[in-house]
């Protein structure tokens, strides 16, 4: 476990938006909400664009024709920065596996006062691919088809790639809570990066302004290894900004929702409040920014 760290200045409440990666929804953050909001903070939980309903709605959508399927990256981050934008203030941003990716594109943009990426899902240009990530992302991987499909987990798969330090009673019963059908066109996106000038998945390694950035590595994760975080956080520490890691040994990949999870929230939230917040500004320049970034995305659906 990590050390507790430094603590920082008494601080008001501040706001916080969560996150949720592949195969969740924002319902994953109950807890997280329910145990920040207990210390005076605000938080906010999106969903991913096409997902804003009840989970069982969810579940049953994507069996039908109105399911929503190219959803990719730049739709998720655009609609989390609309989000974030429409805040008084810089909000802490803290994200799970894809979540975590999220959150690093964010705070790219020069949005978030402080995020925390945990277990996130790579960035370009940090290349390792573990078998127990390939296989845990198999659902999608196995077909190019769905790139442009919406793709559920079967608890074994779930089991494996999700819970795989508990029994499988105990997985079945977090699969039954928490599993959401999600599209395949993200996880393309950023297992096929190397091979487009304009990833989706991409980020400035020269950012030096850059919020900061902490990354959670779990020790038992299959789908995301600590050696995979390990990777991301020595790539991003290059950027010359903010950059830390605190491990968390023998946790699984829904390391914030296993038992145990209470210390790892708290982990986030002690070290996200070390950085002060600040008004939101430069719109022009961040719209800039973002035009450039969906310009690129657009292009790179054509690679």
């Amino acid at each position: 476990m990590p050390t507790d760290p430094a603590p920082g200045p008494a601080s008001e409440g501040r706001t916080i938006v969560f996150v949720h990666g592949l195969w969740l929804s924002s319902a994953s953050w109950a807890s997280w909400r329910t145990r920040f909001e207990a210390k005076g903070h605000t938080t906010s939980a999106p969903e991913w664009p096409g997902m804003d309903m009840p989970l069982p709605q969810l579940r049953e959508r994507s069996r039908g024709a109105d399911r929503v399927d190219d959803v990719g990256l730049a739709d998720i981050v655009d609609a989390y920065a609309r989000t974030i934008r429409a805040l008084p203030q810089q909000p802490i941003l803290i994200g799970h596996s894809f979540g975590g990716l999220i959150v690093q594109l964010l705070l790219d943009r020069g949005l978030g006062s402080a995020g925390v990426a945990i277990s996130p899902a790579s960035i370009k240009g940090v290349n390792q691919l573990p078998l127990s990530t390939l296989r845990s992302g198999w659902a999608v991987l196995r077909s190019p088809a769905n790139r442009h499909r919406t793709v559920a987990l079967s608890r074994s798969q779930w089991h494996y790639a999700f819970a795989n330090t508990l029994t499988r009673a105990e997985s079945d019963e977090l699969w039954e809570q928490h599993w959401a059908p999600t599209p395949g066109l993200p996880l393309w996106q950023a297992a096929t990066a190397a091979l487009s000038s304009h990833a989706a998945n991409a980020v400035d390694l020269t950012n030096s302004d850059r919020p900061p950035l902490l990354i959670h590595a779990n020790g038992a994760d299959h789908t995301v290894p600590a050696s995979l975080s390990r990777a991301i956080y020595e790539a991003q520490e290059k950027t010359g900004a903010v950059t830390e890691i605190h491990e968390f040994p023998g946790r699984p990949h829904l390391s914030a929702v296993v038992e145990g999870w209470q210390a790892v929230a708290d982990d986030a939230l002690a070290w996200a409040l070390r950085f002060p917040t600040r008004p939101l500004s430069g719109q022009q320049h961040l719209n800039a920014v973002d035009n450039a970034v969906n310009t690129a995305v657009s292009n790179a659906v054509n690679d």
